[in-house]
């Protein structure tokens, strides 16, 4: 059995929670909540299983684990059958690798800057020594993102064209993430992004999320 630690409401874990259900196995996965507020990730027992101190971790059956939201993802979408997250052809896994590395620089890396470092994060005990102004700039540099993937699905279907992939989750939970904690919305102004994030909610991998959000 694989062994997912997670954190629920952050976007890379989210990020992984959601594939593991668009290949339908959630449910044979063994889940350990670590508790980033409280430095979980941080103690002597889980730096011996990830030293870079960070979630989501995955752990297979044989002891090897993998860190790495993208590197995650490409095990879970060639281990099981289902949705194709990261593209068939070469064109397709290149356009769709681009694009999730845009999700996770424009928004994801974006918004997790400002919430480390212009609002209390995790708390002082946690976030350690903080640039208010580095923060700060990445509040504008969140809301240049979701400009910029408002623009993209004016004319696409899904972030990477006409097939949904990881880089819709990606941007997805970065949103979401957005919203709930330090609630830097998307501009009333964003209709295609608006939209697609509806839709993107009616999928069943994705209904926990407006849970999550309390929005239902």
């Amino acid at each position: 059995m694989i062994t997912f630690y997670d954190t629920k409401g952050l976007p890379n874990p989210d990020r992984i929670r959601i594939a593991f259900k668009e290949k339908g196995v959630f449910d044979q996965i063994k889940v350990v909540q670590v508790n980033l507020w409280e430095g979980e990730h941080r103690t002597e027992g889980f730096r011996k299983i990830n030293p870079n101190a960070t979630v989501p971790l995955i752990v297979l059956k044989d002891g090897t684990a993998i860190s790495e939201s993208t590197a995650i993802t490409e095990y879970i979408d060639h281990q099981f059958e289902g949705v194709n997250l990261t593209g068939r052809s070469a064109e397709q896994r290149a356009v769709i690798h681009m694009m999730q590395r845009r999700g996770e620089q424009k928004i994801v890396d974006a918004i997790g800057a400002y919430f480390h470092h212009a609002t209390i994060g995790f708390g002082p005990e946690v976030e350690g020594k903080q640039n208010k102004e580095w923060g700060q700039l990445h509040y504008e540099k969140t809301l240049q993102g979701m400009r910029y993937f408002n623009d993209v699905l004016k004319s696409n279907k899904y972030i990477a064209g006409d097939i949904f992939s990881m880089a819709d989750i990606t941007v997805f939970t970065g949103l979401n993430f957005s919203e709930t904690f330090p609630k830097v919305m998307i501009p009333k102004d964003c209709n295609a992004l608006l939209e697609w994030r509806n839709r993107m909610f009616e999928r069943p991998s994705c209904i926990d999320s407006k849970e999550q959000m309390n929005l239902v």
